[in-house]
């Protein structure tokens, strides 16, 4: 059959082509494919290829009352956790007939509220925050309004909403385990600055408790790090101390272990005199000689489940009771930067 342009092509059309009912294929286009055979979906898939149909979502909403939207708020679009997160909650979407809004605040507090407000006017289902501030008003405003959230490996304050993220405190305590099994003993933690981002405040709360406890010296560099001589003046502080300790940095995520390695880089130090262990694992880890030692978060189950958990709590949906907290296991890929030289 030869194809009509995709603005001329109605529901009908494809129901008749898949030989289908038009209630199938609005259900099939409308988030309810779960109630359809996977034969009859894969019939409407194909129908609609062929005759190059696609949905008026906007259309579909102002008609049902439902956008089919689903909002992100994340605080930067290039960190990439974000990146890797939001993939897998785009993958969730589109195997639901949903589509993803993503704004960007870039760590700013006004523009996580002016993002928040224009998410609320497209009329979202449902909205994923990974956020650095607290607009707890703003989204306490939004619960009220019936709009299901999922925090993004964050806690804010009284805001009732489910939570999906990493397991910050045994991620640490794998870290500190890992280091003292190798035989490092002395660690400089690097971390952007804790405030308002509850996972960097877990984490090194986590830290100090952990070296305390296995007996462990530890120094802490916990400031932005735009600014690569702090970096490179605290790493040389830290190796320049008296003693042959064996010393390693721990980074709190991809963006320190990224600032350490050009700090490294600059100082003329080889992985190897100094031990490195990063959380989050990225790209170039394993392509930065001798590879980078890191934990690694299932970014594409959280980015999942923060769907999943939003789908459950929508108006309609027997899920109830409280919200939870969805926590995953980082898993350790250990390289030659916590590899220590004979």
């Amino acid at each position: 059959m030869s194809q009509l342009a995709h603005a001329r092509t109605t529901i009908l059309q494809v129901a008749r082509e898949a030989g289908a009912s038009k209630t199938s294929v609005s259900r099939y286009f409308g988030g309810e494919r779960d109630r359809l055979s996977s034969a009859l979906q894969a019939r409407i898939a194909d129908a609609a290829e062929r005759l190059d149909y696609r949905p008026n979502q906007m259309a579909r909403g102002l008609k049902g009352g439902r956008s089919r939207l689903i909002g992100m708020l994340v605080a930067d679009i290039r960190n990439p956790f974000s990146v890797a997160v939001m993939h897998g909650v785009e993958q969730a979407c589109r195997e639901r007939g949903l589509s993803l809004l993503v704004c960007n605040t870039d760590n700013d507090p006004a523009q996580e509220r002016e993002h928040l407000a224009l998410l609320a006017s497209y009329r979202v289902e449902g909205l994923v925050v990974n956020t650095a501030g607290s607009p707890d008003r703003e989204l306490q405003a939004l619960v009220a309004q019936g709009i299901p959230l999922v925090l993004l490996d964050r806690e804010l304050g009284e805001v009732e909403a489910e939570v999906v993220g990493l397991d910050n405190a045994r991620a640490i305590d794998q870290a500190l385990d890992h280091l003292q099994d190798q035989g490092y003993r002395e660690l400089l933690y690097v971390s952007e600055p804790p405030d308002q981002a509850s996972p960097r405040q877990a984490r090194l709360t986590r830290f100090r408790q952990g070296i305390e406890e296995r007996g462990l010296s530890g120094e802490l560099l916990c400031r932005s790090l735009n600014d690569p001589n702090v970096l490179k003046q605290a790493i040389a502080a830290f190796l320049g101390r008296p003693g042959s300790t064996p010393r390693a940095l721990l980074c709190a995520n991809g963006n320190a272990t990224l600032a350490a390695i050009r700090a490294l880089q600059s100082l003329d130090i080889r992985l190897g005199e100094i031990g490195l262990l990063g959380i989050d694992e990225l790209d170039w880890c394993a392509l930065v000689a001798p590879g980078i030692s890191t934990l690694a978060q299932p970014t594409e189950s959280i980015g999942r489940t923060a769907l999943e958990c939003l789908v459950q709590r929508q108006p309609g949906r027997e899920h109830t009771g409280p919200a939870r907290r969805i926590h995953y296991q980082a898993s350790l890929i250990p390289r030659g930067s916590t590899r220590r030289e004979s």
